[in-house]
């Protein structure tokens, strides 16, 4: 089985995984506060058969249709593909899914790709990725990823003190097996998902190898426990509630507690080096080709949305508005160019896959605060109007209908309707509960900013030689 449809994806989650919510275990199919996110993920599985054309390819072995998104890149025209399949995911939702099955489907491609990486190691380990991935084609498997320690003492270092107590970690060895205990965060997605890969983030140092790990296992497995945040799903109309009603993708705490991992399930073990290898090979060109595309597509549906707001209002040509609107375009128009930068200079990485440019990460650095901007915008355009819309069924009514025709339309002759579901959606998409959650990931999910930028520093120092000012000053007779 390959491309999934909803129905199938639907059936796939009917079991004894153990997630608790709202201080009960529950039953992720049956759980009334989940229904509409469930409705909502189904419907990415059906998305990607109606835009069959852009999601879809053939399946080199089985014959049958697959996830471009799993495509191994080994050339400019693979890179084309994911990027369509990416662009027209991101569209199901324009861009509020931060992590639909495509994200981690790019990190699995990118890491089975990479041989290279591995031969510094066991290949065996590489031999099993591999398998994995065919796994992941042939059951189009829905993938969630935990990556981070759980450090709580922020004083220490991650693996020290008692933080080194928390995080997931080898605690036994069998002849066909590990056992692995220990958490891990964040699981967003993780409720809904069929597959937990773990896989590596930060580098580790040397005499923490018990925590360098990669492996895969499926969410049911027995040990493996989900504690998740308040749902932010609501039970509401979606054209009242266009994100909240369907988009909420969850976030869970993952605790392993003694969970066994078959052999041939395990990844990395114990190699640092590997370990330390995997995420700036293949995380900067190759993952960031979906985030960007994902972004870019986001900042597209703001900028409209701004600008609607602003056309209700008749305020479009002031000149603050205006200088806020061509801000948001800006963000759009440098995230397109850094994709297209990137997909232009995209090479061979000499194993066989072919990558973006690394210099694609960049957009992690500066998207998270182009995000906050964009819902401070959003706020600063609404206003009191994000506060004062009825909801939709009001208009039902004859007579709240002619009063709300006369005393709340929008400017220029637009409807008291067509303005309501405007600034409801701006709602729903900055304000709300989930769109408060979606800020929050926008800020952290690649990573803290902080990181980021000395990141972009080391990296600038290490690819390029510098001593312009040095030339500058000596040949202008200054030294």
């Amino acid at each position: 089985m390959t491309a999934r449809t909803s129905k199938q994806y639907l059936a796939g989650l009917s079991d004894e995984r153990e997630v608790w919510l709202n201080g009960r275990r529950v039953k992720v199919t049956e759980e009334p506060a989940l229904q509409g996110s469930l409705r909502g993920m189904a419907g990415y599985y059906d998305w990607q058969h109606r835009h069959a054309e852009d999601c879809l390819v053939t399946d080199a072995v089985s014959g049958q249709p697959m996830s471009a998104s799993l495509i191994i890149p080994r050339s400019r025209e693979d890179l084309t593909a994911r990027h369509r399949c990416y662009e027209r995911l991101a569209r199901y939702s324009y861009g509020m899914l931060g992590r639909t099955p495509d994200y981690c489907n790019t990190t699995l491609s990118g890491q089975a790709g990479r041989p290279d990486i591995w031969a510094k190691g066991e290949m065996r380990h590489h031999d099993n990725l591999k398998r994995f991935h065919r796994e992941v084609i042939e059951g189009d498997l829905s993938l969630t990823h935990t990556i981070i320690h759980a450090a709580i003492d922020r004083s220490i270092p991650e693996l020290a003190g008692m933080n080194a107590d928390l995080t997931l970690r080898v605690t036994e060895r069998r002849s066909d097996r590990i056992v692995v205990s220990g958490a891990k965060l964040l699981a967003t997605l993780g409720p809904f998902a069929d597959e937990i890969f773990v896989y590596p983030a930060a580098p580790i140092q040397k005499g923490e190898e018990k925590y360098a790990l990669a492996f895969a296992v499926p969410v049911k497995t027995k040990g493996v426990i989900q504690v998740c945040r308040d749902h932010y799903g609501v039970d509401a109309a979606v054209r009242d509630r266009p994100f909240s009603s369907r988009f909420d993708e969850q976030d869970s705490f993952v605790i392993f507690d003694n969970v066994e991992v078959p052999n041939e399930r395990v990844f990395v073990d114990g190699n640092i080096e590997v370990y330390n290898a995997i995420a700036p090979a293949v995380f900067p060109g190759n993952v960031l080709q979906q985030t960007a595309i994902r972004a870019a597509v986001k900042l597209e549906f703001a900028y409209d949305l701004c600008v609607q707001m602003a056309r209700a209002q008749n305020n479009e040509k002031r000149p603050d508005v205006v200088m806020m609107l061509g801000e948001i375009y800006g963000y759009l128009q440098m995230t397109r160019m850094a994709i297209h930068s990137a997909e232009t200079r995209a090479f061979d990485t000499g194993s066989g896959a072919f990558f973006p440019h690394p210099d694609l990460a960049i957009v992690k650095t500066f998207m998270p605060m182009w995000m906050l901007r964009v819902n401070d915008i959003i706020d600063t355009l609404g206003a009191h109007n994000l506060l004062v819309t009825p909801t939709l069924d009001t208009f039902d009514d004859a007579r709240m209908r002619a009063l709300l025709d006369r005393y709340m339309p929008g400017a220029n002759g637009m409807s008291a309707q067509e303005r309501t579901r405007i600034f409801r959606a701006a709602w729903d998409f900055s304000g709300s509960a989930l769109g408060s959650r979606v800020e929050l990931y926008e800020r952290y999910y690649l990573g803290s900013r902080q990181r980021a930028l000395a990141g972009d520093h080391f990296t600038a120092q290490a690819a390029e030689k510098w001593g312009q000012v040095h030339s500058f000053l000596k040949d202008s007779g200054a030294l």
